[in-house]
C-alpha cells in the first residue's frame, strides 16, 4: 500500500498550522498569524496577516479541534469542488472574515475556526439539485446558529464571530456553486 497526498489544500493547510504552532514562539504567532485588528490598507504586514491567521493557533487543543473538523470534512469537498476552487473558498472566507472582524472589532482573530464552520455547511449542500435546499443544510444550519448565538453570551476566548462568518461564507458557496466543479 502507498500513501497518497490525497487533498493537497486541506494537507498542506494541516502541515502549515502544525508547523506554526511547533515553531513560533508567542511574539512570532501575535506578529503574524493573528487577523489585524484595524484596517491598513497601506501596510503590507495587513494583507499577509489577512490569511496567515488562520494557520496560528492558541494551543494543542484549538489545533486539534479545529483539525478535526477540518481533515473529517476538507478531504471529501476538496474531491468535490477540486483544490482550486476549495483554495479559493478558503482564502476568500478568510479574507472577509479578517476584513470584516478588523473593519468592526478591535480584537485579532487566531486559528482556522472559520474556514472549519466554512466546509461544515458548505459540505450538507454535496447533494444539491436544482429548486431544493437539502434538509441536512436547515438542521445544520439551526444547530450551528442557535449553538453560536448562545456561545456569544458566554464570556470567553472565542470569537463567534469568525465562526459565523466562516459558516455564512460556506453557505453562500453551496448555494452559488451547488454542486458544480
Amino acid at each position: 500500500m502507498k500513501i497518497k497526498y490525497n487533498a493537497p489544500v486541506i494537507l498542506t493547510y494541516t502541515l502549515v498550522a502544525i508547523g506554526v504552532l511547533i515553531f513560533c514562539t508567542r511574539s512570532l504567532l501575535a506578529a503574524y498569524f493573528t487577523s489585524p485588528a484595524s484596517l491598513a490598507f497601506t501596510s503590507p504586514e495587513f494583507y499577509l496577516r489577512l490569511v496567515s491567521y488562520i494557520a496560528g493557533h492558541g494551543g494543542w487543543a484549538h489545533l486539534s479541534g479545529n483539525l478535526t473538523i477540518i481533515l473529517l470534512v476538507g478531504p471529501l469537498l476538496e474531491e468535490k469542488y477540486g483544490s482550486g476552487k476549495l483554495l479559493e473558498m478558503i482564502l476568500v472566507t478568510a479574507i472577509a472574515t479578517g476584513l470584516f472582524n478588523a473593519f468592526f472589532f478591535s480584537n485579532s482573530l487566531m486559528g482556522g475556526s472559520g474556514i472549519a464552520f466554512m466546509l461544515i455547511l458548505l459540505s450538507s449542500f454535496s447533494n444539491i439539485r436544482t429548486g431544493q435546499i437539502p434538509l441536512t443544510f436547515i438542521l445544520v444550519s439551526i444547530l450551528f446558529i442557535g449553538n453560536e448565538v448562545i456561545s456569544i453570551l458566554k464570556i470567553d476566548q472565542i470569537s463567534q464571530f469568525s465562526h459565523l462568518a466562516g459558516g455564512i461564507a460556506g453557505a453562500g458557496y453551496g448555494f452559488l456553486r451547488g454542486g458544480k466543479r
